[in-house]
C-alpha cells in the first residue's frame, strides 16, 4: 500500500507541469492584460510601461512560467498583481471557508441521495421507485443559482430564520453561528449532488441484488437487512465512492456559482475575482491548488477501495 502511494504521489509531478503549462498557455491566450486594469484607460504610454516592467510582463512567456515554476516547487507562488500579498497567503485565507462548505455540502447530499437510492433500488418498478427517480431528475435538472435564490427568498427574505448573505465562520469557534451561515449554500449544493448520488448508488445497488450471492445469501435465512446491509451495500460503494471523492474535490475546487450568489468567501470567488482582474499569479496558484485537490482525492477514494474490498490487490 505505502509503495502504491509513493507511485501515486511521484504520478502527480507530471500531472501538475502538464496541467500548469496548458493554464499559462490559455491565460495569456485571453485578450487583454492585468495592466490595463491596473492604469485604467486614460493612461499614457509610459505609465502602460512603467507597470509592465515592474510586474515583470515585459520578459518573454517562456522565461516568465520558468521564473514561476522554479518558485511554485520552492511553495512560492509570486505576489498577486492586484493585492499585492502572496497568492499562498490569499488562498490559505480562503481554503478553510472551502473545506467547510464542500465537506457540508457533500453531507447533506450523502443524506438525501442514500435513502433515495436504497428505498428505490430495493422496490423497483414501484409507484415510489417512480417518484423518488422523479426527485433525483428534478434535483439534477434545477440550476443551483436558481435554487440558491429560492432558498434565499424563503429563509431569508421571507421568514428570516436565515442570512440571505452567507460569512465564514469556523464550526470549531460558533457550532450555531457556523450552521446558520453555512446552511443555504450547502443545501443548494446538497440538493444538486443527492440527484447524482442517488442515480449511480440505485444502478449499482440493482446489479448487486441480482448477482448470485444475494440468492445464495436469501436461500439461507438471511434477515433481508442483513442482505443489504452488510452484503449488497459493500459491494455497490465501490463505484458510489468514485462519484463522492469527485464531488467532493468539485467542492472542495471551488464552487463558482453557489459562491457568487451566497457571496460566500470561498475559493470559487477568488479565482473569479483573480480571473476579471487578470491577477495571472492568483490564477495559477489557484488552479494548481485544485488540481492537487482533485489528485489527493482520487488517491484516498483508491486506498478506500481496499479496505472497502479487502480483495483489491495493489502490490
Amino acid at each position: 500500500m505505502i509503495g502504491f502511494i509513493l507511485r501515486r504521489l511521484l504520478q502527480l509531478l507530471p500531472v501538475l507541469l502538464i496541467a500548469s503549462t496548458g493554464i499559462w498557455a490559455m491565460i495569456y491566450a485571453v485578450p487583454g492584460s492585468p495592466v490595463a486594469a491596473m492604469v485604467g484607460e486614460n493612461a499614457t504610454p509610459e505609465q502602460v510601461q512603467e507597470v509592465t516592467v515592474r510586474l515583470g510582463l515585459d520578459r518573454p512567456v517562456h522565461v516568465q512560467y520558468g521564473s514561476w515554476l522554479v518558485n511554485a516547487v520552492q511553495g512560492d507562488f509570486g505576489l498577486s498583481i492586484q493585492n499585492r500579498e502572496p497568492v499562498r497567503d490569499l488562498i490559505a485565507q480562503r481554503i478553510p471557508a472551502t473545506i467547510q462548505l464542500g465537506l457540508a455540502a457533500t453531507l447533506v447530499g450523502l443524506l438525501l441521495g442514500v435513502p433515495v437510492a436504497v428505498v428505490s433500488a430495493l422496490r423497483p418498478g414501484s409507484w415510489f421507485d417512480r417518484m423518488l427517480s422523479g426527485w433525483s431528475a428534478l434535483a439534477l435538472g434545477v440550476p443551483t443559482f436558481w435554487l440558491g435564490i429560492l432558498l434565499i427568498l424563503l429563509f431569508a427574505v421571507q421568514l428570516r430564520w436565515l442570512p440571505s448573505a452567507s460569512n465564514y465562520v469556523s464550526v470549531f469557534e460558533s457550532p450555531w453561528q457556523a450552521l446558520r451561515n453555512i446552511l443555504l449554500p450547502a443545501l443548494t449544493l446538497g440538493v444538486y449532488v443527492s440527484g447524482i448520488f442517488a442515480r449511480f448508488l440505485r444502478a449499482s445497488l440493482l446489479g448487486e441484488l441480482k448477482a448470485d450471492y444475494v440468492r445464495t445469501a436469501r436461500s439461507k435465512g438471511l434477515p433481508e437487512r442483513d442482505v443489504v446491509g452488510r452484503h449488497v451495500m459493500r459491494n455497490a460503494l465501490l463505484p458510489f465512492v468514485t462519484i463522492v471523492g469527485l464531488m467532493m474535490a468539485n467542492f472542495i475546487g471551488g464552487t463558482v456559482v453557489t459562491e457568487s450568489v451566497f457571496t460566500y468567501p470561498g475559493l470559487g470567488r477568488l479565482l473569479i475575482q483573480a480571473i476579471s482582474t487578470r491577477d495571472y499569479p492568483l490564477i495559477q496558484g489557484c488552479i494548481l491548488f485544485i488540481l492537487v485537490v482533485f489528485v489527493l482525492i482520487n488517491l484516498l477514494v483508491d486506498i478506500l477501495y481496499a479496505y472497502i474490498d479487502p480483495r483489491i490487490d495493489y502490490g
